[in-house]
């Protein structure tokens, strides 16, 4: 792996952000997360075949996906809140599993220069309990091993 997901959980907060840097321009990286095609690509952990319900990825929008693996899945959706192009998204993420937790997410598309992207995110969850289970549920793991596959689609578009 060429960049390393750095992910920060301060103490007693109930947030979670995480920076990742990608060798692809910006339009490319967001163009990942609009396209569904492509993000059933790298969208869930290694191993995990991704199935789309619904993605409508446009302010206002709404998803639904199930992950699954051995004749097990897990469901998530939400609201995309605001999709401004290559620069930023807003989105409610509920893990099926646990209805009623519901997390606000930011992610911000940072342009490097150079055809490099950095991506800035953060998790606000409802409770320091819930952002402390998400933590110990694997959440780390889960996207840094999407984050990889995304270098993998990147580099084949």
């Amino acid at each position: 792996m060429s960049n390393a997901l750095t992910v920060n959980a301060p103490e007693g907060q109930p947030f979670v952000t995480f920076e990742r840097e990608f060798d692809a321009p910006v339009a490319a990286v967001f163009r990942a997360h609009q396209d569904p095609e492509l993000a059933k690509q790298w969208l869930a952990p290694e191993g995990y075949e991704m199935v789309i319900d619904r993605y409508d990825f446009a302010t206002a929008g709404a998803y639904r996906y199930l992950h699954k693996n051995d004749g097990e899945e897990y469901a998530f959706n939400g609201v995309y809140h605001v999709v401004r192009e290559n620069d930023l998204t807003i989105q409610t993420f509920e893990f099926e599993g646990f209805p009623d937790v519901v997390t606000m997410e930011t992610n911000r598309f940072i342009d490097l220069g150079n055809g490099r992207t950095r991506i800035e995110g953060q998790s606000t969850f409802p409770s320091l309990e819930a952002r402390d289970g998400m933590i110990e549920s694997g959440m780390e793991v889960g996207i840094a091993e999407s984050y990889d596959k995304l270098d993998g689609v990147l580099a084949a578009s």
